[in-house]
C-alpha cells in the first residue's frame, strides 16, 4: 500500500488525548507497511521516566522541551506513522517541522467521547488538576484552532480504530492525489 501512495514523508497523527492516535496509528502503520512510533513512548524511553513522573518532578516546560526534541528526531528518521501527544502540535517549532517533514492528520473527537476514553486511564498529568470535563473543555478551546492547521482532519467518533484507520487512509489517498489548501475533511463512512 505505501508504494501505491509513494509516501516520502511521515504520517503524523495529532489531536486530543483520547482521540485514538495510538490505536489508529498502529493499524494505519500496518496498512501502509510502515513502522509505528509513539512519541510519548519515545519520550519516556529517552527520559527513562514516565510522562507523569516528568511532569511531577520537572514540570510541563521540561516535558515539552523533550517532546520537541524527540519529535524532531523521529521526523528526521525513516518514513513512519507517528502518534504525537495531545500538546505536541501546539508548539510552533514542532508544527513547522511536521509541515516540512510530514503529513499531519488531526483525529477529531467530541468532548463526550474524549471524556469516556480518558476516564479509563489515570496517568494523564493535565487531567489531575480539578474537574476533568472542565479541563478538557478548556484544552479543546485552546487546541482545536491549532489542530485545524493540520493537513488533513478525520473524525474518529465511536467507530472502531480499524474503521477510523480506513477513513484516514482514504483521506490520505485523496490528499496525495490532489492536495488542497487547508485541511482535507475525512468524512468517509
Amino acid at each position: 500500500m505505501s508504494k501505491l501512495l509513494d509516501l516520502r514523508k511521515s504520517i503524523v497523527l495529532v489531536g486530543m488525548m483520547g482521540a485514538g492516535k495510538t490505536s489508529v496509528g498502529r493499524i494505519l502503520a500496518g496498512k501502509l507497511a510502515l513502522p509505528f512510533l509513539d512519541a510519548d513512548a519515545e519520550i519516556e524511553a529517552a527520559a527513562q521516566s514516565t510522562i507523569e513522573e516528568i511532569f511531577a518532578h520537572d514540570g510541563e516546560a521540561v516535558f515539552r522541551s523533550g517532546e520537541r526534541r524527540v519529535i524532531a528526531r523521529l521526523l528526521d528518521g525513516p518514513v513512519a506513522v507517528i502518534a504525537t501527544g495531545g500538546g505536541a502540535f501546539m508548539n510552533a517549532e514542532t508544527r513547522e517541522r511536521i509541515r516540512a517533514r510530514g503529513i499531519s492528520i488531526w483525529l477529531r473527537a467530541d468532548l463526550d467521547l474524549l471524556l469516556k476514553r480518558v476516564a479509563r486511564r489515570k496517568d494523564r498529568p493535565l487531567l489531575k488538576t480539578g474537574d476533568m470535563r472542565e479541563t478538557l473543555v478548556k484544552l479543546l478551546a485552546e487546541r482545536e484552532p491549532v489542530y485545524a492547521q493540520a493537513d488533513i482532519a478525520v473524525d474518529s467518533g465511536e467507530q472502531s480504530a480499524e474503521l477510523v484507520a480506513d477513513k484516514v487512509l482514504a483521506a490520505l489517498q485523496a490528499h496525495l492525489a490532489a492536495p488542497l489548501e487547508g485541511p482535507l475533511q475525512g468524512t468517509g463512512s
